[in-house]
């Protein structure tokens, strides 16, 4: 290969490969050093360099100066020495140039090696690179496999992981399935960069609401937290900072088309959505819906919440097998302890004369919105 068709080359893999001129020149470079020194089967010092311009190689072989030579690759004779510089002596140093042309066929597969590794590692820094800048992002993958340690996916220029810990309970999937997933971190201590993501991440449900929902990706509605049981239930609670604009219908979109999506998304996960309220106790309420809420008894203290609900509501405050009332204290941070209105009246001591109390209309409508 001629200077002109190396260039060509290299500006074709840059390109294809996304690899950096820099990267493929020094690889080049280091893969003549290897050469020279496996045709020549020398350890001296050698150095190679490349014109970004032209192209041309230049290798620079390091040789002593001796009486009487024994090996020509690595000694060179006073004589010959006194020929590029009068001042040589015995015991000096000198940079000889040498000829790629003389390299043997195990010479030239060395460094056809070295160059493929450096492009290789190159390719998997890139890779490991792009994909570091995307962890907490969501993406969309094509399921390649499922073996025993998870669900392998592809994307674009490299593959990952799911692992079966991070993948919701009841889900299958096929090869050729095409599913969003959750960035989760990308790893180096392997042969090949290792993108883990997941499904499970409640960072999952926030991506795809502001995929979906125009006033979160401007900035007008905010997510302000998110409690999740993956393939169970989720709570979102959201607020809006335009008066005008009423965050729980921007999230459920019109005939709730946009939260249909993410559902259909998360296979029918159920999803409730709620306004964020600054009041601690209403945001409480809000939290533990469907259920109706009575009053609201808070601790700051201990950041700890009574709740009373109707006796018909109890059940469903609490949510089967405790799972709505749980989901409602990540929501929110908070401890809640829950109570229907006559186990309160019969337990006077559930009325804590230091607490906050915060009143409910028994009638009170429903005023959030819920995707069962």
């Amino acid at each position: 290969m001629n200077a002109n068709e190396l260039l060509l080359a290299m500006k074709q893999i840059e390109k294809e490969r996304g690899i950096d001129r820099e990267v493929l020149i020094d690889a080049i470079e280091s893969a003549l050093v290897s050469a020279y020194k496996r045709n020549y089967n020398v350890n001296t010092v050698v150095s190679a360099s490349m014109n970004r311009e032209t192209g041309e190689i230049s290798i620079f072989a390091s040789k002593s100066v001796v009486d009487e030579v024994t090996n020509p690759n690595s000694e060179i004779s006073l004589e010959d020495a006194k020929k590029v510089n009068p001042n040589y002596e015995v015991g000096d140093v000198l940079e000889v140039e040498a000829f790629t042309k003389d390299f043997g066929r195990i010479a030239a597969q060395t460094a056809k090696q070295v160059v493929i590794q450096r492009i290789r590692e190159a390719e998997q820094g890139a890779i490991f690179d792009e994909f570091a800048e995307k962890e907490g992002e969501i993406l969309t993958a094509i399921v390649q496999r499922v073996e025993k340690n998870g669900v392998y996916v592809e994307f674009g220029k490299t593959d990952g992981i799911i692992p079966f810990n991070e993948i919701i309970q009841g889900e299958s999937y096929n090869p050729g399935d095409r599913i969003k997933v959750y960035v989760l971190k990308t790893q180096r201590n392997t042969k090949t960069p290792q993108v883990l993501l997941s499904r499970t991440h409640p960072g999952l449900v926030k991506r795809l609401f502001e995929l979906e929902v125009p006033e979160i990706q401007n900035g007008i509605v905010q997510i302000k937290s998110i409690a999740r049981e993956a393939g169970q239930r989720t709570k979102v609670a959201v607020v809006s900072f335009d008066p005008a604009i009423d965050a729980v219908g921007s999230c459920v979109g019109q005939k709730g088309i946009r939260v249909e999506r993410i559902v259909d998304e998360l296979h029918n996960e159920k999803i409730d959505i709620i306004e964020w309220d600054q009041d601690i106790a209403v945001y409480i309420a809000k939290a533990l819906s469907p259920a109706r809420v009575l009053m609201v008894y808070i601790n700051e203290d201990e950041k700890a919440a009574k709740v009373i609900v109707p006796d018909n509501q109890l059940s469903l405050a609490i949510g089967k097998e405790g799972q709505n009332a749980r989901l409602a204290a990540k929501l929110t941070g908070w401890k809640i302890d829950i109570k229907s209105k006559s186990a309160a009246e019969d337990e006077m001591e559930f009325f804590d004369e230091s607490a906050d109390e915060t009143s409910f209309d028994d009638e009170q409508p429903e005023d959030d919105e819920n995707i069962d």
